[in-house]
């Protein structure tokens, strides 16, 4: 059984989570500066095997799509091109920030820490990533 990676995409970063094999365990893995994420994806994908990928999607308080929505739509869709044998999902991914946050800061976290950007990327995509997990009861 292959892994399930998660995005969450950013104009600048691109928080990374991936599941353990087994598919119990969602795990940050980094975060990626956006215009290298595609050459982080080659080699991650060289090197694991990769069931499914899990995008956030970014929404507004109506549904209504966010809109950063336009500069993750391309990249989806060049995904979905090179990749087409490996499923891509899309996950609301409204308060994913918030939640990261909060949840940093009650791991105990120092200032600098709570305030570094791209760790606030990476736990956003794992709690993605959970949520895609949660719901399809992996």
């Amino acid at each position: 059984m292959g892994r399930i990676l998660a995005i969450d995409y950013g104009k600048k970063r691109c928080g990374i989570a991936v599941s353990d094999p087994l598919r119990i365990i969602a795990t940050g893995l980094q975060t990626v500066q956006t215009p290298a994420l595609w050459d982080f994806l080659q080699e991650y994908m060289a090197k694991e095997t990769v069931d499914c990928v899990v995008v956030g999607e970014p929404r507004q308080m109506d549904y209504s799509p966010s809109e950063s929505e336009r500069f993750i739509t391309p990249f989806v869709n060049r995904f979905k091109n090179a990749y087409p044998h490996i499923p891509l999902q899309r996950v609301d991914e409204r308060f994913t920030s918030r939640i990261a946050q909060r949840s940093i800061l009650e791991m105990g976290a120092k200032k600098k820490q709570r305030q570094d950007k791209a760790t606030v990327d990476m736990v956003s995509a794992t709690l993605i990533l959970q949520t895609y997990m949660q719901f399809n009861n992996l």
